[in-house]
């Protein structure tokens, strides 16, 4: 399936069901509290996407692209986030995305959204754009399998869908892989430039002539989250630690490791799976 075909395909992104729970209980309060709604939230790549979405549409008229949360929410009434979450479909089963352990993939996304956060303000980038890109950057994974289940069940047997290979071999077997695909969906939600372009080039950030910084940084924040998931030790993961993106962005091994979350997220469910 060409890109764009795969783009065009419907996307129902599920939410974490623990999150929508929280959610409309904090949403059922007279005056709900912002800040609680922004943490459970940014927990969730799903309900983020379609947060971001809503508030980067026209109708807002917004002299700028929005990129991050507490923006979106200080536009939208209490009304639209009811109406946001209460839609949200849950990722109550195994087969919500076919082939992708929704609990890992939840969890991978957190800690790579923290990591970037926390990577982007040692370089003095945008850290809400870094979390944004972080949390969002591999929903194109979920499209793809939903789109292509037969297709990528095969390749998910021989790699699977978080090995630090993964964007090579969908590179070579689809023309693209699944940063370009979060990147066109994003383009498509109308989400700031500088996001885009980090989702674009988040795989091969050197590529990129005109080179941009939060693709360094979301590179080596998913390198660490997916060593984590491998359960990688040191000797693999200095094999692996992508060396020339670390040098562009004055990180080695050592900084990028001691940004590690604190309270690394083990399961969705658990009380600390929060931003």
């Amino acid at each position: 399936m060409e890109l764009n075909a795969l783009l065009a395909h419907p996307v129902a992104l599920p939410s974490l069901p623990r999150a929508v729970a929280l959610l409309m209980t904090e949403l059922a309060h007279e005056e709900p509290s912002l800040r609680r709604v922004n943490q459970v939230i940014g927990t969730d790549p799903a309900l983020t996407a379609r947060l971001l979405e809503m508030a980067n549409a026209p109708a807002f008229q917004m002299q700028r692209q929005i990129a991050g949360i507490p923006e979106a929410l200080a536009l939208l009434g209490a009304v639209q986030l009811r109406t946001l979450v209460s839609s949200a479909p849950l990722g109550t089963t195994s087969r919500s995305v076919p082939g992708i352990n929704m609990q890992q993939f939840w969890r991978y996304s957190l800690n790579t959204a923290k990591l970037a956060r926390s990577l982007a303000g040692i370089v003095h980038h945008n850290q809400i754009a870094a979390y944004t890109a972080g949390l969002l950057h591999a929903v194109g994974e979920l499209l793809l399998h939903l789109a292509e289940p037969e297709k990528v069940q095969s390749i998910n047997t021989l790699v699977p869908p978080l090995d630090l290979r993964r964007s090579k071999i969908e590179q070579r077997i689809f023309g693209y892989c699944y940063g370009n695909i979060s990147a066109g969906l994003a383009r498509r939600w109308q989400f700031p430039e500088v996001v885009v372009d980090a989702l674009e080039h988040q795989n091969a950030p050197l590529d990129n002539n005109a080179y941009e910084p939060l693709a360094g940084v979301i590179h080596l924040a998913s390198w660490r989250a997916r060593a984590r998931e491998a359960d990688m030790g040191e000797k693999e993961m200095a094999v692996s630690f992508p060396g020339e993106v670390g040098l562009v962005l004055g990180l080695d091994i050592d900084m990028v490791l001691q940004q590690d979350p604190i309270d690394w997220t083990a399961r969705p469910e658990a009380s600390d799976y929060m931003v």
